[in-house]
């Protein structure tokens, strides 16, 4: 596993915690996580993470929009937690992470759906994911 790779499962761990309380601070999460697997992460996967985490949690109303905008046939609030913290990680990325391709996005959110989510979690990050950056001018 790459570090880039294990620094989206930390900042997806993260915001799956914080989903439970709403309360936690984002740096006190990154410490806990990085007390339990100090040797994972360089300089810029830390700032990757950092970064991510808390521009997630910064525009969650936006983000939480945009994933309800974006469902058909599901209520938000049926959405396992997994599958909506890669969501929510994910769309930040689309929507705020100009710098990285959003098929790189949605290509990483879909082997996290694969690795924590339920059988069919993929497909529902990858249609949710992909309607959104078709609707901001992007075309497969």
């Amino acid at each position: 596993m790459g570090t880039m790779h294990r620094a989206r499962v930390l900042a997806f761990q993260i915001i799956y915690s914080w989903d439970f309380t709403k309360k936690s601070d984002p740096e006190l999460l990154f410490a806990c996580a990085r007390d339990l697997s100090p040797n994972d992460f360089d300089a810029s996967s830390e700032a990757y993470v950092k970064l991510t985490v808390c521009g997630t949690l910064e525009n969650i109303q936006t983000i939480d929009n945009c994933i309800k905008n974006h469902i058909t046939n599901w209520n938000f609030d049926r959405i396992s937690r997994i599958d909506l913290a890669i969501l929510r990680l994910s769309v930040y990325g689309l929507l705020y992470q100009k710098d990285t391709d959003g098929k790189i996005i949605i290509n990483e959110a879909v082997k996290l759906a694969q690795e924590f989510g339920g059988d069919d979690s993929y497909k529902f990050v990858n249609g949710i994911l992909d309607s959104i950056y078709k609707e901001n001018g992007h075309k497969n």
